[in-house]
């Protein structure tokens, strides 16, 4: 082969080297492609509205306003440099924010989009399209706003995702937000919407030129889906005033759908607190407030039931057959035998109905020794595990499902707990369960849950607080299941017209909370408390046939269920029921009553 021949070979040879590193830096490897690219297109996230929640009846409850992020891309800001005071006054941020912003933003990529300035309002926005900064865009986004300023707990607050977020979950990038409770947590997925993207034309200091190719590459963003939920505002409000400056909480469910018509966590806080810059420092000095306003003690406490328990154990004791309505039980200010339950004074002996509406403490410690002595059983532990299987049927014990993932589990002891803890036990060590008290634990959605099923003689829906979303015909299907009780719904009738004597009858616990011309069932209780006085409890429905609103009020260190707790039910009720309430010097008297919070103060 000559010298001609072997140069030629060589130059082919060169040339298909060539020409095969093109193909693949070209069409096989598309990371250049887009590195190419990117030095005259920019990609800009368009993000979506977030959906807006509304109340029962339609009033806004969340919306979203518009507000503007401050980009930048380090590598095309101006090399000698921009006016940082002009571009922090359009900001409204100090120079030294934003300088330190522009650091990070520079250590974190010098080719990749931050976020320096968050949510500037739309003047910013006006002000900065008027100037000349190189390198830096503003980018759209909804923040959002609670017109009504209630319900901190229940609709939950949104902040900026963090990386663990970000590695466990495509959809959301750097300078995202997400809802981390209530509402905006539960149906984070059906509020944030899906986001879209614009393609624009930059030059090569990073000044939009124009969008690509008349925008036929842009992806719209779909706003967030609205929501109604199953809120009555104007019972919410009510229920956040009658709570000011207490401790404790409300929840009222409509007992015929399970829809939740009122949840009140006291304290409380504005929601708006949680949105915008001022954010970080607002949770922090919430974080650090004793009487923890965050915790969403509706549905996350755990609280003794008292004596509205007892009602549980009286139709435990009717469907066992150990109990008649008419039984009569004596009462010596007391159960007397072991060590004993104390009693206030009432007449006696009284029958179930009666019982109920005195609250007897000595009554129900028979009922229970019956129920789970019952010779049926082969042994105690037997009797004990069919009273828990019972107990647990109310819905007490466990999550009921509802769309609030902090649901407080409860806690209902088994025979198996008092064994490990005891060794040897009986009936009388476990008395103080007939009351209510003991190792019981509640949410108060679980006493308002109890509350509805009473009102439904023996059934339930899961409790929930959406009503509909926009664009679905209904709900996850297990909303409209009903889940029945192990108590034959005929019983009911006996213990309702306990509680009915409770509100209405002489000498009944809760007679102040009576309605005028409304047939109101109730249910006091006082829940024993190792950090002070004890919790002021009621349990409600109304009307008595064809009831429209269970509700549970605990108010914590407020003594007994019919100084603080059964009224403020009772006004709730009337504002339901009525669209108003008549009784201006019961609603002064609850907000002007005053509770000392030690152990949450000290």
């Amino acid at each position: 082969m000559n010298k001609v021949t072997i140069l030629k070979s060589v130059v082919i040879i060169i040339l298909a080297i060539f020409a095969i590193r093109l193909f693949v830096l070209q069409i096989v490897n598309k990371d250049y492609k887009r590195l190419a690219d990117n030095n005259v297109l920019r990609y800009e996230i368009q993000n979506p509205p977030r959906g807006e929640i509304y109340d029962r009846n339609g009033e806004y409850l969340a919306q979203s306003i518009a507000t503007y992020d401050l980009m930048l891309v380090p590598r095309n800001m101006a090399k000698e440099g921009f006016d940082t005071v002009m571009l922090a006054n359009v900001a409204n941020v100090t120079v030294e924010q934003l300088v330190k912003e522009i650091e990070r933003a520079k250590r974190y990529s010098r080719h990749r989009a931050s976020v320096v300035v968050k949510q500037m309002p739309k003047e910013s926005k006006l002000l900065f399209d008027e100037g000349h900064y190189p390198g830096f865009y503003t980018n759209f986004r909804t923040k959002r706003y609670y017109p009504r300023n209630v319900g901190g707990n229940l609709l939950g607050d949104i902040g900026e995702v963090t990386e663990r977020i970000i590695n466990n979950n495509s959809y959301y990038t750097r300078g995202d937000y997400i809802g981390y409770s209530g509402i905006e947590n539960a149906y984070e997925d059906v509020l944030r919407g899906v986001k879209g993207t614009k393609v624009n034309m930059v030059d090569v200091r990073g000044t939009v030129m124009g969008s690509y190719e008349n925008g036929i590459h842009d992806k719209p963003s779909i706003p967030g889906t609205a929501i109604t939920t199953t809120i009555d505002l104007a019972l919410q409000e009510l229920g956040e005033e009658l709570m000011k400056d207490k401790v404790g909480s409300i929840i009222a469910i409509e007992p015929s759908t399970g829809e939740i018509l009122m949840m009140v966590s006291s304290p409380t806080y504005d929601p708006d607190e949680l949105i915008g810059r001022d954010r970080g420092n607002n949770y922090m000095r919430m974080l650090n407030n004793k009487r923890n306003p965050l915790f969403n003690r509706a549905v996350m406490s755990a609280y003794p039931p008292g004596s509205t328990f007892k009602v549980a154990n009286g139709l435990i004791g009717l469907q066992e057959g150990v109990l008649t309505a008419d039984q009569r039980y004596p009462c010596y200010n007391g159960y007397t035998i072991g060590r004993g339950v104390k009693c206030h004074s009432h007449a006696s002996p009284l029958n179930l109905y009666d019982a109920i509406a005195n609250s007897c403490n000595a009554y129900f410690c028979f009922v229970m020794r019956n129920i789970i002595d019952n010779k049926k059983y082969k042994d105690i532990k037997e009797g004990f595990s069919v009273w828990e299987e019972y107990v647990r049927s109310f819905g007490f014990g466990r999550k009921l499902g509802s769309d609030f993932s902090s649901e407080y589990n409860g806690f209902v002891p088994s025979a198996d707990y008092y064994t490990r803890s005891y060794g040897r036990w009986n009936s009388l060590t476990v008395i103080s369960l007939s009351i209510g008290q003991g190792e019981l634990g509640c949410s108060p959605l679980q006493m308002a849950n109890f509350a509805a099923t009473i009102a439904n003689r023996g059934y339930y829906y899961i409790p929930h607080v959406v009503k509909k979303i926009d664009g679905r015909d209904s709900l996850d299907a297990k909303f409209y299941e009903k889940h029945y009780t192990k108590v034959d719904s005929k019983h009911f009738e006996t213990v309702v017209e306990g509680m009915y004597r409770t509100v209405h009858g002489a000498g009944g616990t809760g007679h102040v909370a009576y309605i005028p011309d409304m047939d109101v069932c109730g249910k006091t209780g006082t829940a024993q408390n190792p950090h002070g006085r004890d919790h002021s409890t009621f349990m409600a429905f109304a009307p008595r046939n064809n009831p429209r609103i269970a509700i549970s009020v605990y108010v914590e260190n407020a003594g007994f269920g019919s100084t603080v707790a059964a009224p403020i039910a009772s006004l709730l009720m009337e504002q339901y029921l009525t669209g108003k309430v008549e009784r201006q010097y019961l609603v002064d008297q609850i907000k002007s009553t005053h509770i000392a919070y030690p152990h949450y103060d000290r």
